[in-house]
């Protein structure tokens, strides 16, 4: 089910990022010269050399055979998509996850296969070693409990360890839960996950930016971890040593300004050191109790004084432009507090002018309220 009305766009779409050399940055770049994917890669040489950041092995990438072997691809996928139920989502796309596309870094195009809204009102990332102790299993347990009156999605990489405990975890309480994978998604790694993920795909979904028939190369594994935190308003590092993954994700997610949150643990414990190290140099607020994190995100104000979740406004990205959905996603991400339009300008990543319009028009729609002081919140 390709994530276009246009499936020329999106054949043009995702051969561009089949192109060898041709990364998010540069996809990006070329996108904002050409307007679209086809007249990239339609353009002659000459246009193309004017283009900055763009050389001759680029202009023989994009004009040459690999072009052809791209558009081949490209087609081949299309199909395994359409037969597979996976969703084909370029970062132009209105589906592609409002958080995700703030990141600088952020891929040009994500395969998803799945059931659960990547523009969930909460995201959490949960991360950690792959060697975990039994204390590290009880308290991704214990914190995946916690989060339940909140019903956010759950992020996480599919991997040994922590990974996995809070995909399981959380199919157990109920909640969508979603694995990032550093393989294309007809490769699931590792293998012996592959009921959990069968799982994952009806109560949440498996995501990649990489394309069919990926393998698990290890230069894959980093940039899978930018994906679960910029996916996430907040992540949670259960237990890390002191060099690894999840303290990349962490420090990935601290340089996103998003919020980091790590579970102390024995001083004599190697499983421990990483988490023990993000609390005491202030990077990341130690996890407790659902509190913390509750209090950090912002969520407790979603909750009613009995305990009870406030029901909050659904909205589906169907309905909206891709930028009036980021500003209703950075209004609910508020939960209930109002919003000076320089903030949600900031959040969403739209011009201040635009904003002022976008925020007209919803208040027209009824979905957005307008209070004193060029304030604002979902109605």
């Amino acid at each position: 089910m390709p994530d276009s009305t246009n499936s020329d766009t999106l054949f043009h779409e995702l051969a561009l990022t089949l192109l060898p050399g041709i990364g998010p940055q540069l996809t990006r770049q070329l996108m904002s010269y050409g307007g679209a994917a086809k007249t990239v890669l339609m353009m002659p040489p000459g246009k193309l050399r004017r283009i900055p950041g763009v050389g001759e092995a680029t202009v023989k990438m994009l004009t040459g055979p690999e072009r052809e072997k791209a558009f081949r691809k490209a087609e081949a996928d299309l199909k395994k998509a359409e037969k597979d139920g996976v969703k084909i989502i370029f970062y132009t796309s209105k589906r592609f996850p409002s958080r995700l596309k703030l990141i600088p870094d952020a891929p040009a195009i994500l395969y998803y296969q799945g059931t659960a809204d990547l523009n969930a009102l909460k995201t959490v990332a949960l991360v950690g070693t792959r060697k975990n102790t039994d204390y590290g299993r009880e308290q991704t347990e214990r914190i995946i409990a916690g989060l339940v009156p909140h019903r956010p999605l759950v992020v996480s990489g599919l991997a040994y360890g922590i990974d996995i405990i809070a995909h399981r975890a959380a199919l157990q309480e109920g909640l969508e839960t979603v694995g990032v994978m550093a393989t294309g998604l007809d490769r699931i790694y590792p293998h012996t996950h592959q009921k959990t993920a069968e799982k994952m795909r009806e109560q949440g979904g498996l995501l990649t930016e990489f394309p069919f028939g990926t393998s698990p190369d290890r230069y894959n594994f980093p940039a899978r971890n930018r994906i679960i935190a910029g996916l996430s308003d907040g992540t949670v590092v259960v237990e890390a040593a002191i060099k690894g993954g999840a303290l990349i994700t962490a420090e990935l997610a601290l340089s996103y300004d998003r919020d980091v949150l790590a579970v102390p643990g024995n001083l004599g414990s190697a499983a421990s050191e990483g988490c023990n190290a993000l609390i005491k140099s202030n990077r990341a607020a130690m996890y407790t109790e659902p509190l913390d994190l509750e209090q950090l995100l912002n969520w407790d104000a979603a909750l009613h004084q009995s305990g009870k979740f406030k029901p909050v406004p659904s909205y589906s990205a169907d309905d909206f432009t891709a930028e009036e959905f980021a500003i209703i996603t950075v209004l609910a991400a508020a939960t209930g507090r109002e919003l000076q339009m320089d903030d949600i300008a900031w959040q969403a990543q739209i011009a201040i002018y635009a904003v002022a319009s976008l925020l007209l028009g919803l208040e027209f729609r009824g979905v957005v309220r307008a209070m004193p002081g060029k304030k604002f919140a979902l109605v």
